[in-house]
C-alpha cells in the first residue's frame, strides 16, 4: 500500500473515533499509534532515517484523507508531519537525536512568546507558548524564543525535550476540540546550541551544514513548507462532510413540504452541486500550491513563489468552509444534535478557518 492508501484505510477507525476525541479534547493514543504505523510522521522525514520525503500534493492528499474521518486528528497530523522536514534541517546530532527511535512525534509553536539566555554553549529557554497542538503526543517540541535585547534580538528556532515541559490544561474550544492545543510552560529549559538555529535563517533557507543540505527538498524557506502542508485538512474536512451528507441524506423528507424523500429535490440536487463544485474549486487551488513547491529544484523561491501559495491554501480554505456551509445548512435542524457527524465538520472548518496561516483576510 502507498502512503495515501494507508492514510485513506485509517478513515473508518477515525470516523469512530472522533466523538471521543472531541470529548477527551485530544487525539488518543492509539491514534497516534496508528498514524505512526502508517507512516504519517515519517512522510516528510529524509530517507536515511526511514523518511518518505513525500511530495507536497502527496502531503495534501493524505492529510485530507485524515481529515474525512476526523478533522482534528489531521490538523494534529498536518502540525507533525512538516516538523519532522523542519528537523532534517537542523545538524546532523540533532537529527540523530529525533529520529533515532523511528518514530519522530514533534508538535511546534512558531510565535517567538518565549525567551532564551545564552549559557553553556546553548540557550536556557524560559516562557509560555499557547495553541502547541498535539502535545499531548509529542516527543520533541519546536519552539521560538527571542535571544539577546534591544537591536541584537533574535527569534531563535530550538527544538525540546517535551517531557521537559508543563502542560497547561487549558483548551476548551467549539471547534477543532480534539486537538489538543493547550498551552505549555518552559521553566529555565536547557538546550544545546545544535538544536537551535535563528529564525530569520529558516525563513530564507539559510541553513547549516548537514547530511541533506544537497538534497533541495530540505532547502526551501519555512513558511511555504508549513503553510502548503496545511492545505490538506480543510480539503478533506469538505471532502468529510459530503461523504456524511449523502450518508444521512437516504429516506430523509424535508419539513413542511410536501418532499417524503430529500433526495428527489431539485433544491437538494443545488446544493449538492453548489457543494461539490466548490469543493473542487478548493482542490484545485490546494493543486497548484503543492506544485508551486513541488516544481521547485533548488536555489532562492521567489517572493511571487511564496506569495502564491500562501494565497491559494488561504482562498482554498474559505472555498472548504463556503462547501460545508452550503451542506450543513442543506441538513435541517436535526444536524445540530451532537450524535450527527456533519456539525462537526462545521464547526471545525469554521474554527479552522480562522488559522492566522489560513485566513484570506490575514
Amino acid at each position: 500500500m502507498t502512503l495515501v492508501d494507508r492514510a485513506a484505510a485509517l478513515v473508518p477507525m477515525l470516523v469512530e473515533r472522533a466523538p471521543a476525541a472531541e470529548q477527551a479534547r485530544r487525539v488518543s493514543d492509539a491514534s497516534f499509534d496508528a498514524l505512526s504505523k502508517a507512516g504519517v510522521f515519517l512522510m516528510t522525514a529524509p530517507k536515511r532515517y526511514g523518511g518518505a520525503e513525500a511530495d507536497f500534493q502527496t502531503q495534501c492528499d493524505v492529510l485530507a484523507h485524515l481529515a474525512r474521518g476526523c478533522p482534528s486528528t489531521s490538523w494534529v497530523a498536518t502540525i507533525f508531519s512538516p516538523m519532522s522536514w523542519l528537523a532534517a534541517t537542523f545538524p546532523d546530532r540533532a537529527q540523530d537525536e529525533i529520529f533515532a527511535d523511528g518514530d519522530p512525534r514533534i508538535s511546534g509553536v512558531f510565535s517567538p512568546t518565549g525567551t532564551g539566555v545564552r549559557k553553556d554553549g546553548g540557550l536556557v529557554l524560559s516562557g509560555r507558548w499557547g495553541f502547541n497542538t498535539g502535545c499531548h503526543g509529542a516527543k520533541w517540541t519546536i519552539l521560538n524564543a527571542v535571544v539577546g535585547a534591544g537591536a541584537d534580538a533574535v527569534p531563535t528556532c530550538v527544538i525540546a525535550k517535551s517531557q521537559e515541559l508543563t502542560i497547561v490544561d487549558d483548551w476548551y474550544a467549539t471547534g477543532m476540540s480534539a486537538t489538543g492545543s493547550n498551552t505549555i510552560v518552559a521553566d529555565n529549559v536547557f538546550i544545546p546550541a545544535h538544536r537551535c538555529l535563528p529564525l530569520p535563517d529558516m525563513l530564507e533557507a539559510r541553513l547549516p551544514p548537514r547530511h541533506n543540505a544537497g538534497n533541495p527538498y530540505f532547502n526551501y524557506p519555512l513558511s511555504p513548507v508549513l503553510t502548503v502542508n496545511a492545505g490538506g485538512t480543510p480539503l478533506g474536512m469538505a471532502q468529510g462532510a459530503l461523504e456524511a451528507f449523502r450518508e444521512r441524506l437516504p429516506g430523509r423528507g424535508i419539513a413542511y413540504t410536501f418532499y417524503t424523500n430529500k433526495s428527489e429535490a431539485p433544491v437538494t440536487h443545488l446544493q449538492v452541486a453548489e457543494a461539490v463544485l466548490t469543493l473542487d474549486s478548493a482542490d484545485a487551488h490546494v493543486r497548484r500550491a503543492s506544485a508551486l513547491l513541488d516544481r521547485h529544484t533548488g536555489g532562492t523561491m521567489s517572493l511571487d513563489a511564496r506569495v502564491k501559495s500562501r494565497a491559494h491554501i488561504a482562498y482554498a480554505t474559505g472555498l472548504a468552509r463556503q462547501a460545508v456551509d452550503t451542506l450543513f445548512y442543506a441538513s435541517g435542524a436535526s444536524s445540530i444534535q451532537t450524535h450527527v457527524p456533519i456539525q462537526r465538520f462545521q464547526r471545525d472548518v469554521q474554527a479552522l478557518a480562522n488559522h492566522a496561516i489560513m485566513h484570506t483576510q490575514t
